[in-house]
């Protein structure tokens, strides 16, 4: 009977979570489709060929102007809601698990969307802070597997490699568990590389590509991480400003 009840929670939040995204989408689609009907009205007075190729054009920049859009209204959602993830161990039934999940829900719905087009552009890190992340200056983001973004703080000139997963939440035994993550200045994340939660890693530090650190691990500045589970490996020496950034978009 538990399982039942547990699978038809289930099936009610999918539900809602989908009629989430139908508002969201619908939103953020009226700029595109506005774009789009001005082109379909204007071209008439061109040749066939020309005029397929401006609702053509017109239909691809609806879709940028569609993405960018959906990223202000989920951030501003966020920021008017108030909604900040606090850590703690919580049951997946309580008020912050929901908050959790509903905040999870306006991420994922432009990760499969349009996240993958925004990627080492200043608009991910725009996204992330509407979100509540707290990103230092110079940040490159080339991975859309980070998640839980109001526990997150990143410092400055620090490069998130490709397809790398920084999540800030785990579950256990039905429990939810919600860690901050902590990633300091000039710190390179590897491409596939994973940094569960409560995870902190000092200034200058590199987590090589494809390591797991596992939960609550500190990495010290200048450590070297490798593995799976990723352990030290040795120190970095005290480099040149311009070496560490050369070394930093190398690994990204």
């Amino acid at each position: 009977m538990k399982s039942f009840f547990i699978t038809l929670g289930q099936l009610v939040f999918a539900l809602l979570m989908y009629a989430m995204g139908t508002i969201f989408f619908g939103i953020a689609l009226v700029p595109a489709l506005v774009l789009v009907h001005k082109v379909w009205q204007s071209v008439h007075v061109f040749e066939p060929l020309v005029r397929y190729f401006l609702i053509g054009a017109s239909l691809s920049a609806g879709f940028i102007v569609f993405g960018l859009s959906l990223i202000l209204v989920i951030g501003l959602t966020r920021m008017l809601l108030f909604i900040r993830l606090k850590e703690g161990n919580y049951s997946i039934f309580s008020w912050p698990a929901v908050k959790w999940a509903f905040v999870s829900t306006l991420y994922l719905l432009i990760n499969f969307t349009f996240m993958d087009f925004v990627l080492l552009t200043p608009f991910a890190n725009l996204l992330l802070r509407l979100l509540g992340a707290k990103l230092g200056k110079n940040v490159q983001i080339n991975s859309k597997f980070v998640f839980d973004a109001t526990l997150l703080e990143i410092g400055d000139n620090t490069v998130i490699g490709g397809s790398a997963i920084i999540i800030g939440h785990i579950v256990e035994r039905g429990i939810l568990k919600l860690r901050k993550v902590k990633i300091g200045s000039n710190v390179t994340i590897g491409s596939h590389s994973t940094v569960m939660p409560g995870c902190e890693i000092g200034d200058h530090a590199i987590l090589g590509a494809g390591a797991v650190l596992l939960k609550n691990t500190k990495i010290q500045p200048r450590e070297i991480w490798f593995g799976v589970p990723a352990e030290c490996v040795r120190r970095r020496p005290h480099l040149t400003q311009a070496t560490e950034a050369g070394n930093a978009q190398g690994q990204s």
